[in-house]
């Protein structure tokens, strides 16, 4: 059965992440930076030979595929899948190898006839809304004893560069997070995320944890570009309170920041999750 909320849940992340890429890519991904070091990292652990067939699951605009591409040499071939027209534009701009291919996808309802050696999915699978079924899918296309190869954020006080906001903004908004949105730090530990791989039927499960850093420079700074870079409808609903609420709410995201702030400049840790395993 169709679950009518991830429906609508899907249609405002692809007109999210529709909106939200060019600033996304030009702020995150196209800097090994904060979260974005573990890019090496994932690609680093897929131990990706030259001539490999390799899914990029959720590609955004191209950040592990360019690095996918650097380890296959010509003779292999990346294949880049993302619900974003707008993020697949900006990767297949930048990304002009022959070998590299790009489409718009569904990790919940999509197939392929070829399988592949290697499939990568970075920062994505708490996104979705039936990650099981998405995980099944993966597992379908992946060769016997291939390798799966994915990262996801620490959950909550392990990157409070998202908790110092989030926390605090629900407070004053409760519905800021709509209806039918999954819980987004389901698998931001350890246990629970080797327990999601391996209800899906992968084996030799290895977890590897990192903690970043990263800095959004001072505090209003972190709020403005908060603000900035957020999509239209969560813009809207914090433009909705009034000035004292607007007053509280900064004053409580402040305090908050401060164990994490030296001489006015915020330096946040950001806990990273990043697996592999096998198709068995």
């Amino acid at each position: 059965m169709v679950n009518s909320t991830h429906i609508e849940y899907k249609k405002r992340m692809i007109n999210t992440w529709n909106e939200i890429a060019p600033r996304y890519h030009k702020r995150w991904s196209d800097k090994n930076t904060g979260p974005f070091q573990s890019t090496q990292k994932l690609v680093s652990m897929a131990k990706i030979h030259r001539g490999n067939i390799v899914l990029d699951i959720a590609c955004g605009t191209g950040a592990v595929t360019r690095q996918i591409l650097a380890k296959i040499g010509k003779s292999g071939h990346v294949i880049g899948l993302d619900s974003s027209q707008a993020a697949l534009a900006i990767a297949k701009k930048s990304i002009k190898e022959r070998n590299a291919d790009f489409a718009i996808f569904d990790a919940e309802n999509f197939v392929f006839s070829q399988k592949f050696d290697v499939i990568t999915c970075q920062y994505a699978l708490f996104f979705f809304p039936n990650a099981s079924k998405a995980l099944y899918n993966i597992k379908k296309v992946l060769k016997k004893n291939g390798t799966l190869v994915l990262a996801v954020h620490g959950a909550g006080d392990a990157v409070p560069y998202f908790s110092s906001i989030l926390d605090s903004v629900q407070k004053f908004i409760p519905d800021y997070i709509p209806s039918g949105a999954p819980d987004l730090d389901r698998f931001g530990t350890r246990e629970n995320l080797k327990k999601a791989i391996i209800q899906a039927g992968f084996s030799k499960v290895l977890i590897q944890e990192h903690k970043f850093w990263y800095s959004p420079g001072t505090f209003s700074k972190y709020w403005s570009d908060y603000h900035k870079y957020l999509a239209k409808p969560l813009r809207e609903k914090l433009d909705k309170l009034d000035q004292k609420q607007k007053a509280e709410l900064r004053k409580t995201i402040l305090e908050k920041t401060k164990p994490y702030t030296k001489n006015g400049i915020i330096k946040f840790p950001w806990k990273v999750l990043v697996l592999s395993a096998k198709n068995s």
